[in-house]
């Protein structure tokens, strides 16, 4: 690994003191500003520094509230000026000047920002360019200025109307009433038809550089691509009356039908019309929707689908006895909600699909829990084996009776002891997971992650355990694998005189945005 990369995955240790830190933010470049703006130690003065170095530093240091806009000109810096609106903590003069913009991508921005002054929302409202109107009609909370905007002429502001859950629900089922149903007056225009001559499909493999046009945006004049966009949001939005959403349980296409199958309100007599969708994909969605009926939950486990049939499973309100087709490891949200006697009786099923599934509980009685850690199907034993509050002879005893199958979740229970981790390591055969499951341990002894470097995957893994010895560590920093020797520079053990080494290395630049230099 060369000098620079390894500097970048030194500037994520989190042991570094704070005047190395220092000297690495100094002289940082782009890639390094951007890796220590990820520190969670930095003070005052090292966010302020790394804001000037890097815009991308700057906005993470603002999400994170590290970065106050008292030490933001928005002259000097529009695009952290905008990042501090866009998290509600802008200064409150910034979007009365960000409005007056001429740049239309600083308009955009300011639209999508939370809280803005009426005066500027409706500024905006008027703007000339329909990107900026479009991102006002997707983010604003202003019920009134949103009303105004359902009836905008232009087709992409309605459908950001549509797309935004603060829409008032009578304004969105008239959105659908009049795009679906043509009850009301269509948009006049659309970016589509505004910018290419009608009839016009864009091409997917559109060979132009400045095309910036979705994939299959078309206009014939009816500007049907911007207006199926509008139906499929306003199926997709929550705010969307289930009455209005479901009128589109017909639409032609897959997408929309696709999406109204997820609706947790769906009234039962458009889930039995989806249910008989040509579209498994449409009815696999269904499947799982926690507002079927049992009577449509069985049916649909008969699905020919496959894919239907399992996401039958994961529907809370499956019952019991359709779970012996359930397939994975996953807990399912039925067996989450399970009740006591219904935990016991699953426990104590003859269908070891069943007693799998409620293993994976994880708030399971001791009784039952240990009843399941000595089952004779090591489908059970690996589903329960992370469980808490197992013993040390209990998880020996398991890997003793099955071995293999359930050594690698063994691993990750949290009462394993650093020996019982370290015989884990040294089981023969070898099983490569538990290699893994074990580097992530932080009570993994050194001894088990020696063995765990001899693992291709866990190597990166381990190399950044605290927990190796120091000269192991270090020999790791020139390790021919450039995830091992990140994952060293990153290890909180790694030595003072070693990191001071390292930061070393660097040459302060001449000026901001300069690649970093190296000594020879």
């Amino acid at each position: 690994m060369g000098a620079r990369e390894l500097l970048e995955a030194l500037a994520r240790n989190p042991a570094l003191p704070a005047p190395m830190v220092d000297r690495l933010i100094l002289s940082a470049d782009l890639d390094l500003a951007d890796e220590l703006a990820d520190r969670s130690d930095l003070d005052g003065d090292q966010v302020r520094e790394l804001a000037r170095r890097s815009e991308w530093a700057a906005a993470r240091l603002v999400r994170d509230g590290r970065l106050t806009a008292d030490r933001v000109d928005p002259v000097d810096r529009p695009s952290i000026a905008l990042a501090l609106l866009d998290e509600g903590h802008g200064l409150g003069d910034w979007a009365h000047l960000f409005a007056a913009d001429p740049d239309p991508a600083r308009r955009e921005k300011l639209a999508a920002c939370p809280g803005l002054p009426a005066e500027v929302n409706v500024r905006l409202a008027a703007d000339p360019d329909m990107r900026v109107v479009t991102e006002l009609a997707i983010f604003t909370t202003d019920r009134d200025l949103l009303t105004s905007l359902a009836r905008h002429p232009h087709a992409d502001v309605r459908s950001g109307v549509a797309a935004n859950p603060a829409t008032p629900p009578e304004v969105l089922a008239a959105l659908v009433a009049v795009h679906w149903r043509g009850a009301g007056s269509p948009p006049d225009t659309c970016d589509v038809c505004e910018r290419e001559p009608i009839p016009f499909v864009h091409h997917p493999e559109c060979p132009r550089l400045d095309c910036d046009l979705p994939p299959g945006a078309a206009c014939d004049g009816t500007h049907e691509s911007v207006i199926h966009s509008l139906l499929y949001r306003a199926v997709d939005n929550p705010s969307t009356p289930a009455s209005a959403a479901a009128e589109l349980v017909e639409h032609p296409s897959m997408i929309v039908r696709w999406t109204l199958a997820t609706r947790p309100d769906l009234p039962a007599e458009v889930a039995e019309r989806l249910a008989d969708d040509p579209i498994p994909g449409v009815r696999a969605d269904l499947a799982d929707n926690p507002s079927l009926s049992e009577h449509l939950i069985r049916r649909l486990a008969g699905d020919t689908s496959p894919d239907v049939r399992r996401r039958v499973t994961h529907n809370p309100n499956v019952p019991l006895e359709l779970l012996t087709r359930a397939s994975g490891s996953a807990l399912l949200p039925r067996i989450a909600v399970a009740g006591p006697d219904e935990v016991r009786h699953l426990a104590t099923s003859s269908e070891p699909q069943l007693r799998a599934l409620v293993a994976e509980r994880r708030d399971l009685p001791p009784d039952v829990r240990d009843r399941l850690a000595r089952d004779p199907d090591s489908k059970v034993v690996k589903a329960v084996a992370p469980h808490r509050g197992l013993s040390e002879d209990l998880l020996r005893e398991m890997v003793t009776r099955h071995g293999v199958r359930v050594i690698a979740k063994v691993a990750t229970n949290p009462d394993a002891s650093p020996a019982l981790l370290l015989d884990l390591a040294r089981h023969v055969p070898r099983v490569q997971k538990v290699f893994r499951e074990i580097a992530r341990r932080p009570d993994a002894p050194a001894a088990a992650l020696e063995l765990c470097l001899t693992d291709t995957q866990a190597r990166s893994i381990a190399a950044a355990h605290p927990a190796l010895p120091v000269d192991r560590i270090v020999e790791l920093l020139g390790d021919e694998d450039d995830r091992v020797a990140a994952a060293a520079a990153i290890n909180p053990s790694l030595p003072m005189s070693e990191m001071d080494r390292l930061t070393g290395l660097v040459v302060l630049p001449t000026d901001v945005g300069n690649a970093v230099e190296f000594r020879k």
